[in-house]
Formats: C-alpha cells, sequence, structure tokens
C-alpha cells in the first residue's frame, strides 16, 4: 500500500481495477486510517493494524495484485493441496481462508448429486475462484485439506487472505 498499490493499474487484473476504480479501494476490506495510522474492524471492534499479522478480508484481486507486485504467484488449488498434505505449509488453517489461482469448477468426471448438495455445487461453478485452507471463523467439518471454498473474485468479506509461490525456472 505504501508503494500506491491501489493506484498502479499495472498490478491488477483488468476486473479488479475496474473494481478498484468502481469501489474507491485503497486498502483491504474494513480497513480505515485513524490520525495517519491504519486500523482494521475485527470480531473485537477496531483495532490498529498489527503487521506481524496475516492480512484478512481481501479480494482475490488484491491477493493476485500483491503476488505480481511481489514477483510471485498464488499457487493453484492443486499445489496448495499437495503442500498441505505434506505439511509443507504453516498456518494452513485456522487463521484466514488462503486464495487460489484456480477457478472453481468441476474436477474431471463431475456429475452434480441428486438433490440440495448437487444443486448448490453445480449451479455456483461459474465465475468464482477457489480458496483453500480455512479461517478462524470455519467450522470444524471444513477444516481440510481437499476442502474447496468458493468465492466471487471481488468478495473480501469471508475472512480471505493469501499465500505466496516462488516461480522456479
Amino acid at each position: 500500500m505504501a508503494d500506491g498499490g491501489y493506484a498502479k493499474a499495472s498490478l491488477w487484473l483488468s476486473d479488479g481495477w475496474a473494481t478498484v476504480e468502481a469501489e474507491g479501494w485503497n486498502a483491504p476490506g474494513y480497513w480505515k486510517k485513524l490520525d495517519g495510522v491504519w486500523h482494521a474492524l475485527t470480531l473485537g471492534g477496531l483495532k490498529q493494524v498489527d503487521p506481524d499479522v496475516a492480512v484478512v478480508h481481501i479480494s482475490y484481486y488484491e491477493a493476485d495484485a500483491f503476488a505480481r507486485w511481489t514477483g510471485k504467484h498464488l499457487p493453484t488449488e492443486a499445489e496448495w493441496e499437495v503442500a498441505a498434505r505434506a505439511n509443507l505449509l504453516d498456518n494452513a488453517f485456522g487463521i484466514v481462508w488462503q486464495w487460489t489461482r484456480s477457478a472453481y469448477s468441476p474436477y474431471p468426471g463431475y456429475r452434480a448429486a441428486a438433490g440440495a448438495l448437487g444443486e448448490y455445487n453445480g449451479k455456483f461453478m461459474i465465475n468464482q475462484m477457489v480458496l483453500r485452507g480455512s479461517s478462524h471463523a470455519t467450522p470444524a467439518g471444513h477444516t481440510r485439506a481437499t476442502y474447496r471454498n468458493f468465492f466471487y473474485p471481488s468478495a473480501r468479506w469471508q475472512f480471505s487472505g493469501l499465500r505466496l509461490l516462488d516461480y522456479v525456472g
């Protein structure tokens, strides 16, 4: 933010930049600058932002822009899951949902189950991105390496954050 990331169109996907401009974003969701100091609205009220704590309430667009700024990338959901199953990720669960660069689409051979579950999963497999891990507000049954959460790329309310990978090459 201090480097002007919210004002550099070159860091953003085109839809992300359109959202930044339309919504007037200049910081993560629920952040507010008071007397020159950033504060975030938390479950415990307004608190000064701790730079050593994972950023929360960011959209896919913000996560992707930050990854571009660092010269890294967001993991695919497959990369994330392989690393989580191998216990290679610190704080994979219970802090923030982590955006991946994978679209929420069906796995090969997927067929929607009959009833409400199939309707729920099948009808939302469009225009959304996958998050992995879990947040501190996630029910225990949804905290596992295989769980696919999904939201629209502009969503920033669901305790979402990011994890970065280095390019290898």
